[in-house]
């Protein structure tokens, strides 16, 4: 190789090298403006609530949360631990003339475990999070000063739920199943419903069947979104996205090297909140498609994550 043969090529890596960065950084700022924490619940409005109860017609309500406790679905070292006092002088003295008795109860746990929103401080991409917000601006070791889960508004919507085990024809998809924009739409069209801006999406994989039976099986993988199919739904204005997983995202996904890309996608990339260990199964034994959604969210300031139960409300 010539030596200007060899200078040309210096000249053309070191071209891509300056470039990597602003390839990384065109995902931000965001389409709701540069300065905006909310991302998607900005496509909430009065009308879309007003619109969704109107899919209410016979009142029967669904509890989409999984009930937490030492055995909950928890990802990594995330754990429980419920500790249950009697209050005054620690014995459970009765006090006063009438011989008040009480308990009180001490938590201490991850937010992170069983039902969960993930909020959009939660996982970013090379240490920035949403709109492109870098690490060292909002987390401290005492909460984050932006993105808290205390500063969302209640998420009240339209319901959309997606049975994709039907979709495949299986009563409950593999581990590193991995489904995307095509099969998402092939699955409403089987439906007959259309996804649109403001929805918020379940997914039904069958998964969490297994959850209390073979729990090591259930957090060793699990069927999940791809990132093609996170960012259809996150371009098409949906407001939250959750399955009936501990993680959302396809495990092992379709790319080896790839570590949560559908996290990635929705979070950081579209500012669209997720839900983890959904309980579908009552919604799919009563073939409910379409339902109002209600989620108001505990308020811990600087919280990243909170414990839920959302409710379906047909």
């Amino acid at each position: 190789m010539t030596a200007s043969r060899k200078a040309q090529l210096r000249t053309l890596l070191a071209a891509l090298l300056l470039a990597t960065p602003a390839l990384a950084d065109d995902w931000y700022p965001s389409r709701h403006g540069a300065d905006d924490t909310l991302g998607a619940i900005n496509f909430l409005s009065p009308e879309i609530v007003v619109e969704a109860a109107r899919l209410v017609t016979t009142g029967k309500t669904y509890a989409l949360g999984v009930p937490t406790g030492p055995n909950s679905p928890a990802y990594g070292p995330r754990r429980y631990a419920m500790t249950v006092l009697q209050l005054d002088d620690g014995l459970g003295t009765p006090m006063a003339s009438n011989r008040m008795t009480s308990n009180d109860d001490l938590l201490q746990t991850w937010m992170g475990i069983g039902s969960q929103i993930d909020g959009l401080g939660h996982l970013g991409i090379d240490h920035r999070y949403y709109n492109g917000k870098h690490a060292s601006e909002f987390v401290t070791v005492t909460g984050l000063t932006t993105f808290s889960i205390d500063s969302l508004p209640p998420i009240v919507s339209r319901g959309v739920l997606l049975n994709m085990a039907a979709h495949f024809n299986q009563p409950m998809l593999d581990a590193g199943t991995v489904f995307n924009s095509e099969h998402i739409k092939a699955a409403a069209r089987a439906q007959n419903v259309r996804l649109k801006q403001g929805d918020v999406v379940l997914f039904h994989t069958g998964w969490l069947s297994i959850a209390d039976s073979d729990p090591a099986r259930f957090m060793a993988g699990e069927p999940g979104l791809g990132e093609d199919g996170a960012r259809y739904l996150g371009e098409l204005g949906v407001v939250a996205v959750g399955a009936d997983t501990w993680g959302l995202d396809a495990l092992p996904g379709d790319k080896a090297e790839v570590l949560f890309p559908a996290h990635q996608e929705l979070l950081a990339r579209q500012g669209v909140y997720i839900l983890e260990n959904m309980d579908t199964r009552a919604l799919v034994a009563d073939q409910v498609q379409e339902f109002l959604f209600v989620l108001g969210q505990p308020r811990f300031v600087g919280a990243v994550q909170a414990i839920i139960n959302p409710v379906a409300i047909r």
